[in-house]
């Protein structure tokens, strides 16, 4: 009798390769992972035991490389491309920042980058699953997914911050542009306020400050002071800008500390709703539908990005601030600060460590190409956050041209030059409600394809640890995650929240956490589970080999950078400060509870797999490390099916089943 093996769901059965001396027998695509040899020729048939249980959902495949590619490009790039990188190369040497940036992209980002995505795509599993390759360093699976749920969090209230200026944008004058507004103190003055600004004058003995009136009499103030030298200052101790009331006691409401909550800014809370339920219904049937959603939310950003920058370059003093950005300072390479920047930015941007790029990785074909996607999409991730630099800095250079201030004392990083120094910006241009909704859009469309693409390798890992409850029931498990994310998520959004927001950002996934994170990733694959037999897996994929400079970067040369710069870390470790609001002890304590909750995971899982593990301390050690998957020469069947209500059958290799 013969039935289609693919007709599963009125008779589900679970299979098992026996006898097969295949190179490293098949991922969960059915895919060979390699082409036996003459003296590996498999047999043809295997057994299949059938179950009363039913077999877990077929894995989805992108419809596309495109879809997978766009994926990617959206995961990797995001507000970190535009609101950190162009800061950073400004601050540590200019044009020379890039020396470092670009070795540690070469020895480091690409390499791992390169790394997660093979991973992902020869074993067809989520971030927890793959470490099977290396039972000890599952912990590593355990710690990127509760990275990756802090992350999930705290990133998203930046989201809600943009959705909250971009409802304010729509509007004929922007309301952060003047002082007339109820949030407004009586020390509001905007820097772009030529009418009432002061001037400062002096001379080889003195120096006082005059008020300007009107123009009409500008000639007869001079006349006045001729002896001296008269320019106008605006003095940021004194005065306060309108943006940054609007930010601080409107947006935020911000309160006194961190010990002094408040309460929850409804509007924030409502924006904050809206973001997740974007999100939600971003991933909530699987890649089939986000891989149509990064058409919009990976491209369009280029587009407005090249508006923004068409229009910047056009602007007075443009020049100058990209003059700043550029301008090479290769003193400051000698600094160890710089090259710690460079490395957890370049991590950041990558999306390293967090599990997401695996979980992309493991919905491609299995023969697909993934060493080029990865070179190609690591490229373009830093030549983003190069453009990025001049879409910031020409405008950058335009507020210090009309501030009258050096680049230097406007050029800011994070929030700080999203909600502060950009809008500021705004103000000056023709049509500003215009360009302002064009800047919080494309922010909002590259921080949501960040945050969706995280989300779905975190689910990824779970779904995949447990399918069978958690596949049948992905849309109630996702939208509970989510809720209860969102109810967390709140405490961000309180009067205090920013306090909350900086713990989080400082401690959750902070530098110290992901550079340990990477250490251990590229050490379990590289000397954990063996670079050799990495490499013949990737050639099973590949049909061929790899550069052997790859096996350089993984086993010597990523562990050495990431190791050295922890370690940097830690000698020049400052706790985490809010402006000048310097936190309490028990707020450290509670961010390094946050950061033990993900790092910590890696030795507390090595300590109780050593401890389950049967045998000698010896026989312990050999098999934590031993992989649970198939090996050449290794017929051993990991997870086999129970020895009850079996049926043996003969299925032959063309998907027919002989009982």
């Amino acid at each position: 009798m013969e039935t289609n093996m693919n007709n599963t769901k009125s008779n589900p059965i679970e299979t098992r390769d026996i006898g097969t001396n295949s190179e490293f027998g098949y991922n969960s695509q059915r895919t060979p992972l390699a082409k036996p040899t003459q003296a590996q020729v498999p047999p043809k048939t295997m057994e299949t035991r059938l179950t009363s249980a039913e077999p877990a959902p077929a894995r989805d495949l992108w419809n596309g490389k495109i879809e997978f590619i766009l994926s990617c490009v959206g995961q990797c790039i995001g507000l970190g491309n535009v609101t950190r990188f162009p800061y950073l190369c400004y601050k540590n040497g200019g044009g020379a920042f890039l020396l470092p940036y670009l070795l540690t992209m070469l020895f480091a980002g690409i390499p791992m980058y390169f790394m997660e995505l093979a991973l992902g795509q020869w074993l067809s599993i989520g971030g927890i699953g793959v470490w099977k390759i290396s039972p000890a360093f599952r912990g590593v699976g355990y710690a990127a997914a509760v990275m990756a749920a802090w992350l999930n969090i705290f990133y998203i209230v930046i989201l809600a911050w943009g959705i909250f200026y971009l409802f304010s944008s729509f509007t004929s004058v922007l309301p952060w542009s003047h002082c007339n507004s109820w949030w407004n103190t009586h020390n509001c003055m905007s820097a772009y306020d030529r009418d009432h600004i002061p001037y400062k004058c002096s001379n080889e003995s003195y120096t006082f400050e005059i008020n300007k009136t009107d123009y009409a009499n500008i000639t007869l103030m001079y006349g006045n002071v001729s002896d001296f030298v008269c320019k106008q200052f605006y003095d940021g101790t004194k005065y306060s800008s309108p943006v940054r009331e609007f930010w601080e006691r409107y947006v935020l409401q911000i309160s006194s500390g961190i010990d002094q909550p408040g309460n929850i800014r409804w509007q924030l809370s409502l924006c904050l709703l809206l973001v997740w339920i974007m999100c939600y219904f971003c991933i909530w049937k699987g890649i089939k539908w986000t891989g149509k959603v990064v058409y919009v939310t990976a491209l369009f950003p280029y587009v407005l990005m090249t508006v923004l920058l068409i229009r910047g370059v056009t602007l007075p003093g443009a020049m100058n601030g990209i003059r700043f950005y550029l301008l090479p300072d290769f003193e400051k390479i000698k600094n160890s600060s710089v090259w710690i920047d460079a490395v957890t930015q370049v991590f950041f941007s990558y999306g390293l460590g967090l599990g997401s790029l695996i979980a992309l990785g493991s919905y491609n074909k299995y023969h697909n190409n993934v060493y080029k996607d990865a070179l190609c999409i690591s490229l373009l991730n830093s030549c983003t956050s190069i453009f990025a630099g001049f879409v910031i800095f020409s405008v950058i250079g335009f507020m210090a041209r009309e501030q009258q201030l050096p680049v230097s004392e406007v050029a800011a990083s994070g929030p700080g030059l999203t909600f502060l120094a950009y809008p500021s910006a705004m103000v000056q241009l023709p049509i500003s409600p215009l360009w302002s909704v064009l800047f919080f859009l494309m922010l909002l469309m590259l921080g949501l394809d960040s945050q969706f693409v995280t989300m779905e390798g975190f689910f990824t890992a779970l779904i995949d640890e447990f399918p069978s409850v958690l596949g049948r029931h992905r849309e109630i498990f996702i939208g509970i995650i989510c809720f209860m994310s969102y109810l967390v998520g709140l405490s961000c959004v309180t009067e205090g929240g920013m306090y909350i927001y900086q713990l989080f950002d400082f401690y959750a996934a902070s530098g110290l956490c992901l550079l340990l994170l990477i250490f251990f990733e590229c050490i379990a694959v590289s000397w954990g589970y063996g670079i050799n037999r990495f490499y013949k897996n990737l050639h099973s994929m590949f049909g061929f080999y790899p550069s052997p400079f790859w096996k350089f970067a993984w086993v010597i040369a990523t562990p050495s950078i990431c190791m050295g710069v922890f370690l940097f870390y830690i000698v020049q470790f400052e706790p985490v400060k809010y402006l000048t609001y310097e936190y309490p002890t028990w707020a450290h304590g509670i961010g390094a509870m946050m950061a033990l909750s993900s790092v910590g995971l890696i030795p507390t899982y090595m300590i109780y797999l050593f401890f389950v593990t049967p045998g000698t301390v010896l026989e312990r050690c050999k098999s934590m490390f031993r992989p649970e998957i198939k090996l050449p020469g290794n017929q051993a069947v990991v997870d086999a099916p129970p020895s009850y209500s079996e049926v043996t059958m003969q299925v032959t290799r063309d998907g027919i089943v002989q009982f």
